[in-house]
């Protein structure tokens, strides 16, 4: 109750005639009233069960591309600062070049002038391909596991009072 009073209240503020504009920022409690349909809905608790049971995986997934991101910048900071000094110019730099290219946005703006450069970047990009279809394979795996181990829901059939097993049906 308290959330939905907080998130309505900033809107008649200016009818009382007073000019409290940071109040406004408290509006922002509006989107907290949109966690109540956690309560009510199946499909989102299933959700948060799925990424609490495999939330070992997902951190070593995570933990990888934070491997894998030191390492490809540090390999292209090695590889490129000499024919890129100001682009290239330190592995932390490097490392936005290692965002880029691991969530496969490409801007342009840094890339790989030399051979060798360009031949690890292309790797670098197939690896993070694969890199981000881990977690999704992951959390795919731990709804299946999760429906599973979901008791059958059955039904009465109208005409004759016997239970139906929607499960063994489909």
């Amino acid at each position: 109750m308290l959330i939905d009073l907080i998130s309505f209240l900033p809107f008649y503020v200016p009818l009382l005639g007073m000019d409290l504009r940071i109040i406004r920022v408290v509006r922002l409690f509006r989107f907290f009233r949109l966690m109540k349909m956690w309560r009510y809905s199946q499909s989102l608790s299933m959700i948060v069960n799925v990424i609490k049971s495999k939330k070992e995986e997902l951190s070593i997934t995570l933990f990888s591309g934070a491997i894998l991101l030191i390492v490809a910048s540090s390999l292209l900071y090695f590889i490129e600062h000499d024919a890129q000094p100001d682009t290239f110019s330190s592995i932390p730099a490097a490392m936005w070049w290692g965002v880029i290219t691991l969530t496969t946005v490409g801007y342009g703006d840094v890339y790989p002038v030399t051979v060798l450069g360009k031949i690890i970047g292309a790797s670098i990009a197939v690896l993070s391909i694969g890199l981000f279809a881990l977690p999704a394979g992951i959390i795919a795996s731990g709804f299946a596991s999760e429906l599973q181990d979901q008791p059958a829901k059955s039904q009465i059939c109208p005409h004759c009072g016997k239970e139906i097993n929607l499960r063994t049906q489909e």
